[in-house]
């Protein structure tokens, strides 16, 4: 798993599916943490416009350009959607935050080839770089 982890976080277009405009939700604490250290970010949130200045976007497959990874900061019902949308648009690194997926979401993205990663959060993960 650390050399998947190290893979992903070498990515440089990451999509925050789950961004929030709320300071002190997950959301966006990763969104701010992944800008902050250089990454080309786009916050997915159907319920906003903006985050942070920044266009937010309703669905992955409404993003400018096609990420290299997305983190998932939603609910596992939430989260399987948007591995679909994963799979259908071909990004090959999905990250599952804790609390985000169930057994049968990580086995349905691993059995379709998506690099995933889940357990680990990207902030602690950004922390040790």
């Amino acid at each position: 798993m650390d050399a998947l982890i190290k893979s992903m976080l070498d990515q440089k277009k990451w999509a925050v599916v789950g961004a929030t405009a709320n300071e002190s939700k997950f959301g966006n604490k990763i969104y701010k943490k992944l800008k902050k250290f250089g990454y080309e970010v786009y916050p997915v949130n159907p319920m906003y416009q903006e985050i942070d200045g920044d266009i937010c976007y309703s669905s992955l497959s409404d993003l400018p350009v096609k990420v290299d990874c997305v983190d998932v900061v939603v609910s596992p019902e939430r989260a399987m959607e948007t591995l679909k949308e994963v799979m259908e648009l071909k990004i090959e690194n999905i990250w599952f935050q804790p609390g985000t997926f169930t057994p049968e979401i990580v086995e349905t993205s691993e059995v379709a080839g998506v690099n995933t990663v889940y357990l680990n959060c990207v902030l602690v993960e950004l922390d040790k770089r």
